[in-house]
This record gives structure tokens, sequence and C-alpha cells, in this order.
């Protein structure tokens, strides 16, 4: 459970302090997603936004639940992706600030200050900004970013299942489950698997 005690001195001197975070660095397919959230100045969350936390830490449909949520209480947010192809062609930690970058400036509020999980950014923006290893598990910001990235990337590899059923993206959203291994055995990589990433347990370097 977070609350914004590690915006509230910011706020002091920034307005609109910017959460972002990145989902899905690590499957097998589909798309890297970033999410930007902003709240308006000194925000309070209440009744369900008292659940934020780190998306992994949460069940499916409190993610769910409280995405909207965050959507209908946040002054401004965005998500991005970056497709398993420019993964292949850029690598995947280039792609994961690519996404970053891209939420960031298509957030329909400018932000003043931003606060990033992980210690990785590109601040191609110029703003004042603070890296925070594991911060959607400390800041209010980033964790809410993290959820509506979550349940984005969750509902694009659900609705790819559709097109591509052998796979169950439904089910691991493309992670290397082993059921997700032995499809790829017997069916091989689709279109929408990254093609760099290799799998040691199909004798791939």
């Amino acid at each position: 459970m977070l609350d914004t005690s590690y915006e509230k001195p910011l706020w002091e001197h920034y307005r609109h302090i910017c959460g972002v975070d990145e989902v899905g660095r690590g499957p097998l397919a589909g798309p890297v997603v970033a999410a930007a959230v902003i709240f308006p100045k000194d925000f309070e969350p209440s009744g369900l936004l008292h659940k934020t936390n780190d998306s992994k830490r949460l069940s499916k449909k409190l993610r769910i639940e409280l995405s909207a949520a965050i959507k209908s209480t946040a002054l401004a947010y965005s998500i991005a992706e970056i497709d398993h192809s420019i993964i292949d062609r850029i690598n995947i930690h280039n792609a994961s600030l690519e996404a970053m970058q891209k939420a960031i400036q298509t957030l329909t509020v400018s932000p003043d200050y931003i606060l990033v999980d992980g210690i990785s950014f590109r601040n191609n923006q110029n703003l004042p900004y603070e890296t925070i290893k594991k911060g959607d598990q400390h800041v209010f910001s980033i964790a809410a970013a993290s959820i509506i990235a979550k349940v984005h990337r969750d509902e694009l590899m659900t609705a790819l299942d559709s097109v591509y059923p052998h796979y169950g993206f439904k089910d691991h959203a493309g992670y290397a489950t082993k059921k997700h291994i032995e499809a790829i055995k017997t069916f091989g990589r689709s279109e929408i698997h990254r093609k760099s990433f290799k799998l040691a347990c199909m004798g791939e370097k």
C-alpha cells in the first residue's frame, strides 16, 4: 500500500510530477509497454487507490480495478508500445527507454519533474528527474504507471492469443513458461516473437 509521501516534498517546488514505468522486458513475445502518470498537486489517494502497489504484487482483478481508478483520477496519463520488431533491431534495453520517452512525450499535460522506475533513463525532455531502484514498490506515481502499463499489455496479449492460439498468450502474456517453451518447440516462433531473444533450452546461443 502506497501513499504520496514521496511526492509531497517535491510538490513544494513542482506542480506536475510524472511517474513512469515500463513492463514487458522479459517476455519472449509481444511489445514492451510504458506508462506515464501525473496526479493533481497535493493528491491524496482514497478508497480503492489505497491499495496501489507494485503491479507484480497485486492480483489480476485488483490491477484491472486500480487501472480504471487511476485513469479516472489522474490529471493525465499516457501509454506507449514498442513492438517486437523494434526490440529486435535496437535491443530490449533501448526499446524500454524509448517506450518511457514516448509515454512522457504523449502526455496531454507537460511534466515538471519525472520519477522513473529503475536506474536508467534518457532525459530527452531536459527536465529534472530521479531514477529510483524498485520505484514501483516505493513511489505512488510510479506504481500507478506500472499498473496501467501492466493491464494494457495483458489486454494486448490476450487479444493476440486469438490471432496466435497455439502459444497461450492470454495465460502467460509471452513470458517463458514451460507451456510457452513447449509451444515454441512444437510450432516455432510466431510473427510477434522476439527473434533476438535466445532460448538456451532449445540449444540457441
